[in-house]
């Protein structure tokens, strides 16, 4: 596949990065019919939205309850693929992700993203908002789990939704409105953005284990897949240069944590991760060299469990 990739309508006319909005959103998840094997997810390993479904789905004990396709990392103009040797699409032998998009609406016209929730009765796109997936996984799909863990505790949910919305902001959306600036000072004030965030998580780290105590809630998982790709690709690739995570005393045991919780080391893949964005962003690195994975030990033992 050819390795082209535009920004399209999301580029704006101050040369600042403005993500498109999700065409298909939940809006009342006690809607949405619960049947085990109902659903199909389609993902991108090197997707941060896209991996944090695979997480839950992890966490939730999901695998059986809703099954899942990988797409091709190097994503072209036609966008998602499945080009084969463990990136296909069982349901319908699709090639594209698009045909999803396309059966769910013959006129649709964006941008194809990843994740996708798909609907085998309906035959239908659900959702293909990340946020909305996990928060349905983590609560009305909590019946159909083989081990649900709570992601989402109610006394909890404003404070979560709260820090989930900066955190979104700041720093989840913030490396790519660093990353796709077009001007300068829109490029530093997206960094400024981003280092506040870093900076304020890694005080809040300094005495709790987690973001809201002893077990990592749905805004640990959400910040995880950012911080997760940052040493090896936002700092380098979209600029965010200021510090390393690694370099944060309370940040980087915190993301080994995460790491290092059970069943989570499996769905990180740091070679899809690289290729994915140092390949299909030429207008950031027309040669499409792959940077060299940063030397980082995310087995080093964490030491937080006394937090």
């Amino acid at each position: 596949m050819a390795e082209t990739f535009s920004l399209g309508r999301e580029s704006g006319d101050d040369g600042s990065f403005r993500r498109q909005e999700s065409r298909w959103r939940l809006t009342r998840f006690d809607d949405v019919p619960v049947h085990e094997g109902r659903y199909h997810l389609y993902v991108a390993r090197a997707c941060p939205w896209a991996h944090r479904t695979i997480i839950v789905r992890e966490l939730m004990g999901l695998q059986d309850a809703v099954d899942v396709s990988f797409v091709d990392p190097i994503r072209d103009d036609r966008g998602w693929g499945f080009t084969g040797d463990g990136y296909e699409d069982p349901l319908h032998g699709w090639r594209f992700l698009s045909e999803a998009y396309f059966a769910t609406d013959p006129g649709y016209e964006d941008r194809v993203s990843v994740p996708v929730l798909w609907d085998k009765e309906q035959h239908a796109i659900v959702c293909n908002e990340s946020a909305d997936i996990i928060r349905l996984f983590a609560t009305s799909f909590a019946p159909i789990a083989s081990h649900p863990v709570e992601l989402c505790p109610g006394a909890l949910l404003p404070e979560i939704d709260a820090l989930n919305d900066w955190t979104y902001h700041g720093l989840n959306n913030g490396v790519y409105k660093a990353g796709f600036s077009r001007r300068q000072d829109v490029y530093e004030g997206a960094v400024r953005g981003v280092f506040e965030v870093l900076d304020g998580l890694d005080e809040r780290l300094k005495d709790r284990r987690f973001l809201f105590g002893a077990d990592p809630v749905e805004t640990d998982w959400r910040v995880f897949t950012t911080l997760v790709r940052f040493d090896a690709v936002y700092n380098i690739h979209f600029k965010c240069s200021v510090r390393k995570i690694a370099e944060y005393p309370n940040l980087w045991p915190y993301l080994r944590d995460l790491f290092q919780w059970p069943g989570i080391a499996e769905t990180v893949s740091f070679d899809e991760i690289r290729a994915h964005y140092y390949r299909t962003h030429p207008m950031i690195n027309p040669s499409g060299l792959v940077s060299v994975m940063p030397a980082l030990d995310f087995e080093q033992p964490p030491g937080r469990e006394a937090l």
